[in-house]
């Protein structure tokens, strides 16, 4: 704000001129004085000039609805979406969402800074405000092949950007907890910046080193007694609420009178779908308030805490001085946005399927070409079954489990048939066939396993989307329809896809990065909704099997991982044989 922005403020505030827009019959939200006020909210160009009545330039009545802070969503990677941040905010602003604070590691680990840069450049043509924290893991650990690599130097580059904040979740916990050179380096540089957290199951004297590193915050706890511990070593804890990793049940009876200022609300990883129709973190808002949680108290934890723990002081509450970022609402008990202020505009109202203000374009950045064809499997893009058979073992096979809802695994043992000194996946025990193939164009790398919890009868369904490295992942009931996925993630230069034998049944191109689709959110989740459609007509139970199957590829999350490089005992933090004999 300006000499000029700062003198009008003050003048409407005193009253000695006229409000631009006075907001008459309205109930204000009063998150820091604990109550609901009625009285007339006046706005000046994007800022809340106060309370009461007083001479505007424009009036609007509210008819006695709620007015509250628009939602933070205080951690969340917009990839996981599947479309640029452009039409991102189609799909979370509608709902409420004001702001975001976003790790673009997932571009990142495929394109650098470049991808930050094109994720920035693309969200400043939209009025949803979004802050990045910079990447602090890419890539994420030294058991994967990553397309890029940031170290501190490069993270300082970042610095000088005010949409920066600060240093996104730290993945490589054991390596902070040992002390490793590169990521003090990367903590030093952001010394005095929020530095985010993602520690699961970190406790004792392991917690504490990491508490100690002067990371603040964590997303990844999955029951209240990790998360208390986590908030008594200092930690403000991230609840999640993703479309494969749902955690409020367990951690809302956290919420306490000693606890709720150290609680923020985050979605993480969502897909266009549960945008679209569930909504952010304004769903989180409603399941909280029905689960017994005082309405008040679950704004606070989706707008004020995130505020506070940024640092974004401009927004949060409705006092004077602050942004008018807005959310109308007509029920207290269940808050669904009906009208939605940015900066003082109407942005959104009613419905989720438009803008309603004029000046936002209808097309985002352009697309560097240094985002596109990211897809290099090399001579393997025309592999067949062959190349990515697994040699039989001595005795059990290490399994990975997949956990209903959650990003953690099970670490399990089986014994697949085997053909020819080959072993094979048995989709009458639910025991399918897992490729991890590296797709940046450098060691070619290849990592084969065997996962139950999918549920595929016949077909396979892959993708370029796999945490964090996002290198080729793919499962198969069968050795053809393997390797036919894999190629064909390939031939669309990136995406998802379902096939059947020689077969594709249906495929979602995305062509930035080969994480993020070009095309309007709404037709994106229309084409996901089909193979979604495909995968269950495959035996797939899963409410987002392509969600799910992204994570089996994410080394830094428990127990059990596959990456091009091979299995990965995350509890150990060390590359593990596909047969324990082997060890």
């Amino acid at each position: 704000m300006d000499r000029s922005e700062l003198e009008r403020l003050l003048a409407v505030a005193r009253g000695d001129e006229p409000a631009d827009l006075l907001i008459e019959g309205c109930r204000i939200v009063d998150l820091l004085g604990g109550r609901i006020v009625e009285q007339p909210l006046a706005v000046v160009g994007e800022r809340i000039a106060g309370w009461g009545p007083r001479d505007a330039a424009t009036t609007m009545d509210l008819g006695g609805r709620f007015v509250a802070p628009g939602w933070i969503d205080a951690h969340v990677h917009v990839e996981s979406a599947l479309v640029t941040p452009h039409q991102f905010a189609h799909a979370v602003v509608p709902h409420g969402v004001t702001t975001v604070v976003t790790d673009p590691h997932e571009i990142a680990n495929v394109c650098g800074l470049e991808g930050i840069g094109f994720m920035l450049d693309d969200a400043s043509t939209v009025p949803l405000e979004l802050f990045v924290n910079a990447p602090s893991c890419v890539p994420a650990t030294s058991l994967a092949t990553a397309g890029a690599r940031l170290e501190a130097a490069d993270l300082a580059t970042l610095l000088a950007d005010p949409r920066v904040l600060g240093l996104a979740e730290v993945m490589n916990y054991p390596g902070v907890v040992a002390g490793d050179p590169d990521l003090l380096d990367k903590l030093e540089v952001f010394a005095g910046r929020p530095l985010d957290g993602h520690g699961p199951g970190l406790e004792g004297r392991s917690l504490d080193a990491y508490a100690a590193s002067g990371i603040s915050s964590d997303h990844e706890c999955t029951t209240a007694e990790e998360a208390l511990e986590k908030l008594s070593r200092g930690l403000l804890v991230l609840v999640r609420e993703a479309t494969n990793a749902h955690n409020l049940e367990a951690l809302l009876p956290l919420v306490g009178r000693m606890t709720q200022d150290r609680i923020c609300f985050c979605t993480d990883d969502r897909t266009p779908a549960d945008l679209l129709d569930e909504g952010s973190v304004d769903a989180m808002v409603r399941r909280a308030i029905a689960a017994g949680v005082e309405p008040l108290v679950a704004l606070r934890l989706a707008s004020w805490n995130a505020a506070r723990h940024y640092g974004l002081d401009d927004r949060g509450a409705l006092t004077p001085g602050r942004r008018a970022d807005l959310v109308v609402f007509s029920d207290l008990e269940r808050p669904e946005a009906e009208e939605v202020w940015i900066a003082g505009r109407r942005v959104a109202a009613r419905g989720r399927e438009r803008f309603v203000a004029a000046g936002f374009p209808d097309q985002g950045a352009a697309v560097p070409a240094g985002l596109r064809d990211t897809v290099k499997l090399g001579p393997l893009g025309s592999l067949g079954p062959d190349a990515l058979r697994v040699r039989a073992g001595a005795g059990p096979a290490r399994v990975i489990g997949l956990v209903p809802d959650q990003l953690q695994t099970r670490s399990l043992r089986a014994v697949p048939p085997i053909r020819d000194g080959w072993a094979q996946a048995d989709p009458a025990r639910d025991l399918l066939a897992l490729a991890v193939v590296e797709r940046h164009g450098r060691d070619g790398g290849v990592g084969r396993g065997f996962v139950q919890g999918f549920g595929l009868r016949r077909g396979a369904i892959a993708g370029s989307v796999a945490h964090d490295h996002h290198n080729v992942i793919a499962v198969a009931a069968d050795e053809t329809s393997l390797a036919r996925a894999v190629r064909a993630v390939a031939e669309t230069e990136g995406g998802l896809v379902v096939v059947d034998g020689e077969r594709i049944v249906e495929r979602l191109p995305l062509p930035v990065g080969g994480l993020m689709s070009d095309r309007p959110v709404e037709e994106v989740r229309a084409t996901l909704d089909c193979l979604r459609t495909a995968a269950r007509e495959l035996g797939s139970p899963l409410h987002d099997p392509f969600m799910a199957l992204s994570f089996l590829g994410l080394e830094v999350i428990p127990s059990l991982k596959l990456t091009d490089r091979g299995l990965v005992d995350v509890d150990r933090f060390a590359a593990v044989p596909l047969y324990p004999a082997d060890d």
